[in-house]
């Protein structure tokens, strides 16, 4: 086996070790048994693993489900002793702990926080938040991106597809830009439901020809940019900011394409509080 086959061979196991690992969050991790899944040595699995994905298997772990907590406080009044125990914690002291140290401040009061109460006004979420928003020429894009359906939070699973395609094709060279496009209002369209896109920007001749990837080219022009700081888990408070405080006061007008969402850093080597994202809103006119 050649050295290309080879790298191909050992990223299709390890896509086959993440999609496991997304699809038995709620089950004991056994790392060893991960290790079976994509048929490599227990001896060296996790060297081979960091060396590939950049993280340990058991960061890859932690990381996913400390993002389902973040996002279950935010949008669900789930006990966090449950919540504690689906991200794999027998106590909440040590839930606490983890949570505190990855996201800045424990669970209850992250929930308190990030949860918007259901009859409060526009007028009263402007004097609670604000968020640093521009109005901007930006060029096309063109993306290799793949659809995800369901649960915008789970879009990571998309990602992951599209990085495991750009490894076997070298189609984009040093570090990409990440970039997720969102269809559908998650107020008003049920969470099956809920259509998005997870791409990377790639040249804009560049065809793309992967089994579950294709081009999407995304139209320049005016966009209001919104930059967001923090978790994942909190974008839709500045979606909320944006569509009932700026874009009525703005005296601007939404254009007819979807929001997409530009990753400014890494989310495997980067604090959940220290993430950057530009949410991007076409304008018309």
């Amino acid at each position: 086996m050649n050295r290309k086959s080879t790298r191909l061979d050992y990223l299709s196991r390890i896509e086959r070790v993440h999609r496991y690992i997304r699809d038995h969050l709620d089950d004991d991790m056994d790392l060893d048994q991960l290790a079976d899944i994509a048929c490599f040595s227990r001896c060296h699995w996790h060297r081979i693993y960091r060396g590939i994905v950049g993280e340990t298997a058991a960061q890859t772990v932690r990381r996913l489900r400390l993002h389902r907590a973040a996002g279950e406080l935010v949008n669900a009044r789930s006990d966090i002793r449950n919540i504690a125990r689906r991200a794999g914690y027998s106590s909440v002291e040590a839930f606490n702990r983890v949570f505190r140290a990855a996201y800045g401040e424990p669970p209850a009061q992250y929930r308190d926080r990030t949860q918007r109460p259901p009859d409060l006004k526009p007028d009263q979420l402007k004097e609670t938040i604000m968020y640093e928003t521009a109005i901007e020429t930006l060029p096309p894009i063109r993306l290799a991106a793949t659809r995800h359906l369901g649960d915008y939070l789970k879009i990571d699973e998309a990602f992951q597809r599209v990085f495991m395609w750009n490894a076997r094709s070298a189609a984009v060279q040093g570090a990409p830009r990440m970039v997720g496009i969102f269809h559908d209002d998650p107020h008003t369209v049920e969470t099956d439901r809920l259509q998005s896109d997870a791409g990377l920007v790639i040249e804009s001749d560049m065809p793309v020809d992967g089994h579950e990837i294709r081009a999407i080219d995304v139209s320049g022009g005016r966009y209001a940019v919104l930059a967001f700081k923090g978790p994942y888990a909190e974008l839709q408070r500045g979606y909320d900011w944006l569509f009932t405080t700026w874009l009525p006061e703005s005296g601007q007008e939404a254009g007819e394409g979807p929001v997409y969402e530009e990753y400014l850093n890494d989310p495997t080597c980067t604090p959940p509080t220290e993430l950057r994202t530009n949410i991007c809103l076409p304008l018309a006119g």
